[in-house]
């Protein structure tokens, strides 16, 4: 499978000044630009801009980027599950992970996660994906939005929806350990039935595990 990337971007005035959201971006125009030091939810900010690098070179990794003029203050990225994860199981290269999506604290009410969202779902060719989002309130920052995890989480549903992700049931253990937790799912209109028949079973693992020992498979 090809995995074609085509740029977008949009750019509006906030109260803190004209924001432009781009992408995806390839590695060498990545480099250009400065990383906020505050970007810091995962790894420290130069590690985390590193891992963004690297991303970019991946066929199907995609950097979304909201920035100030020549500083990044946000991100969003895409790329397959991790080799490790149960999304991984299947290997279906049509199912790509929104991996993270970070944006420094003072731009937090902006708008900048719903637009990385929207500038992302602008490629026509995200219309062949399936794209994912698994959401653990743990990784939430509720001390910092000073938000309960069910305002956080209507907050994070609203965010999502900006880029076509709603929730989907699954019986992932992770996701099912807190009514709060949910997978976030996006279908692209070009998927085939195949693929979204496969992306069933692999929401329902542990179901389809158990049909298969009592049928002795």
């Amino acid at each position: 499978m090809e995995h074609t990337k085509k740029h977008h971007s949009i750019s509006y005035s906030t109260k803190l000044g004209q924001i432009t959201i781009e992408g995806p971006i390839p590695r060498k125009e990545l480099e250009k630009y400065e990383f906020h030091s505050e970007l810091t939810a995962f790894r420290p900010a130069p590690k985390q801009f590193e891992a963004l690098l690297d991303i970019a070179e991946f066929p199907e990794g995609r950097i979304i980027v909201a920035r100030t003029e020549d500083t990044i203050i946000g991100y969003v990225t895409y790329l397959h599950p991790d080799p490790l994860e149960r999304w991984s199981t299947f290997n279906m290269e049509v199912l790509i992970e929104l991996g993270a999506i970070e944006i420094i604290p003072a731009y937090r009410g902006a708008r900048v996660a719903s637009n990385l969202l929207k500038v992302s779902m602008m490629d026509n060719y995200m219309e062949n994906y399936i794209i994912i989002s698994t959401e653990y309130y743990w990784h939430w920052d509720l001390e910092g939005t000073n938000l309960s995890i069910w305002e956080y989480r209507k907050v994070m549903e609203k965010m999502m929806a900006a880029g076509g992700l709603l929730p989907a049931p699954t019986d992932d253990p992770e996701i099912i350990s807190h009514p709060a937790n949910c997978l976030m799912v996006r279908t692209g209109k070009n998927v085939t039935q195949k693929s979204i028949e496969q992306f069933d079973v692999l929401r329902f693992l542990g179901r389809s595990k158990y049909r298969n020992m009592r049928e002795g498979l």
